[in-house]
This record gives structure tokens, C-alpha cells and sequence, in this order.
């Protein structure tokens, strides 16, 4: 359920677009105090912000100025002032509509649901799904660096990490250990190759269910590890 704060001190008007907003399944809160409203809207999360122009304590512009600096969330401007200037102003500063008063209940509710609904549009579109590699129940996110195994989410360090994703990525793939240390650790640095060992040993500590017969990273011996398929 999508979540409007309106900031209007005319209480009657509030309580009419309030009333509206819900019985068009809308969650709506009402703050009559610019000072207070501004607050909440950058403290709290909404998905649509409607606002009057002359409020105490903080005016409509500077609400919308400030919401702006900090969210994308659509603003909607309510005002009885008509001059074009004012709606200039306003949009400039970042507001998504301008409406005046008096208007219909009616118009308010569909730009509403117009404003959001162009809004989640382009926030899906510009979302970017996860890198995932997913193999037999191991599930390694590389965009958030998380591991699970079997849905449990299990713990790594870095280098842990770095190592177990590029063995999945590569899968089939013998490496030796100078070429993962040369990956992961770079050999421009100095380093003991035997680091790979024992990172290994760690990472099958905590995806294998038994390391004596790992079914994920298997030890070729004399020469590496390969990641299994």
C-alpha cells in the first residue's frame, strides 16, 4: 500500500484529501506544520509527498527544496495561489505537479496514482538485478557479497569471498595455486601461496557438508583446485 504524507494546515481540506487518498487505498498522514511535516518527510519513508505553499513555520518551497536534495519521491504542490510565477517556482525546485484550489478530490486522487505510477516505472526500470551465481544449493550474491547454503546465509571475509566467487565462476576450470594467488591477492604483493590452502580449507568449512568429500571445490592433486559443476 502506497504511503502519502500530506503538509496542509487548512485542516478541513487536509481531512478531504485524506479521506479520498484512503478510500483509493492509499495510507495517508497528515501534518498541519511545515517545521514538523518537513522532518518527518526526510526522517521517514513515503512514496508521495502533497503540499500547501503557505504553512507555518516552513513554507511549501522550502519543503519541496529540501525533499528534493535528499529524495526522488514525487512531490505534489497544492496551492490557492494561480499566478504562474508561483508555479514556476515550484516546479522549478523540483515538484513533479502543481494544483490549485479549489480543485476536485477526484483530479487530486488520479494525478496521484499518475505520479506514482510513472514514478515506480522508472524506478524499475532503472533497477539492476543482483550478479548471482546459484550451484546445487550454494548461492553466492556478488553484487551484495553474501553466501547461503541450502537458504542459510553463512559468513566470509573477503578474501574468502573473492576466492569462492571466482572458483564459481570459472567452474570445470583447474587452477593452480600461484594462478588464485596471483588473482586474489595479486603477486606483485609478497605473499605465501600457502594462503591459498588455507582459505580454501575455510571456505569448505562453511559450504561443504563434508569436507572430507567436498561436492563444490576439489582438490586436483599436484596441480589445484577446480570448482565442480
Amino acid at each position: 500500500m502506497s504511503k502519502v504524507l500530506i503538509i496542509e494546515d487548512e485542516v478541513t481540506i487536509a481531512d478531504l484529501e485524506k479521506d479520498y487518498l484512503e478510500l483509493s487505498g492509499f495510507e495517508v498522514e497528515i501534518e498541519n506544520n511545515g517545521t514538523v511535516g518537513l522532518a518527518r518527510a526526510l526522517a521517514e519513508e513515503f512514496d508521495m509527498f502533497i503540499l500547501d505553499l503557505m504553512l507555518p513555520g516552513i513554507d511549501g518551497f522550502e519543503i519541496c527544496r529540501q525533499i528534493r536534495e535528499a529524495k526522488n519521491t514525487p512531490v505534489l504542490m497544492v496551492s490557492a495561489k494561480k499566478d504562474d510565477i508561483d508555479k514556476i517556482r515550484g516546479l522549478g525546485l523540483g515538484a513533479d505537479d502543481y494544483i490549485t484550489k479549489p480543485f476536485s478530490p477526484s483530479e487530486l486522487v488520479a494525478r496521484v496514482k499518475a505520479h506514482l505510477a510513472r514514478y515506480e516505472r522508472l524506478i524499475g526500470s532503472n533497477m539492476v538485478e543482483n550478479d548471482i551465481v546459484e550451484i546445487r544449493g550454494l548461492k553466492i550474491d556478488k553484487t551484495a557479497r553474501r553466501v547461503w547454503v541450502n537458504g542459510e546465509e553463512r559468513q566470509f571475509t573477503t578474501k574468502e569471498f573473492d576466492l569462492l566467487a571466482f572458483l564459481a565462476q570459472n567452474p570445470n576450470h583447474v587452477f593452480t595455486k600461484e594462478e588464485l594467488f596471483s588473482r586474489i591477492w595479486d603477486l606483485e604483493s609478497v605473499g605465501d601461496i600457502a594462503t591459498v590452502t588455507v582459505h580454501i580449507k575455510k571456505i569448505r568449512e562453511k559450504i561443504e557438508f563434508n569436507t572430507a568429500k567436498p561436492q563444490y571445490i576439489e582438490t586436483i592433486w599436484g596441480v589445484g583446485y577446480r570448482f565442480k559443476m
